[in-house]
């Protein structure tokens, strides 16, 4: 995997924790929840890096 593909989903607006422990990660604009950082699942199922990714707001 190329450095350009990793997206860094704690950085991302839509990355959130969950209360689920088989599932600890999700991701808003795709709305699912995973054991794996969401930007891996859309990487793994897609072959593509997440498309989806914005900045969190620094305010």
């Amino acid at each position: 995997m190329i450095e350009q593909e990793r997206m860094n989903c704690m950085k991302c607006r839509h990355y959130y924790v969950t209360w689920d422990p088989g599932a600890p990660r999700g991701c808003r604009a795709f709305g699912f929840k995973s054991q794996a950082m969401p930007s891996q699942v859309v990487l793994a199922s897609s072959g593509k890096p997440c498309l989806n990714f914005e900045a969190k707001d620094k305010g």
